[in-house]
């Protein structure tokens, strides 16, 4: 299914409302002036409320979407799209991308 690239200022949160953001973006392109970023990108979860052990597994530290885009790539690279399905580690809920850019379209 197509989607919208995702770029760095891309809104990220983990389900207990951290904040994550991508750890390598692409140089290459930008999107509303902002840095495009890799499927296989890493994003590092900040502010994560959920428990530590042994009242939880958490809190988020970081995730990966596991659905690269399969027609858009930069530098050999797909880049990641607003469709994609993420997970956090090491709480293993799903990472929800709450607000993308909304005019380079991907497949």
């Amino acid at each position: 299914m197509p989607g919208f690239v995702m770029h760095k200022g891309a809104v990220v949160i983990c389900a207990h409302g951290g904040k994550a953001e991508p750890a390598v973006i692409n140089p290459r392109i930008k999107l509303s002036g902002m840095e495009a970023v890799f499927a296989v990108s890493p994003y590092m979860v900040s502010g994560c409320a959920f428990p530590p052990p042994p009242a939880g597994n958490g809190p988020c530290v970081s995730g990966m979407f596991v659905k690269p885009a399969t027609r858009v790539k930069s530098m050999g690279q797909p880049l990641l799209l607003n469709d994609a399905k993420g997970v956090e580690t090491p709480t293993g809920v799903p990472q929800n991308i709450v607000m993308a850019q909304m005019r380079v379209k991907g497949q």
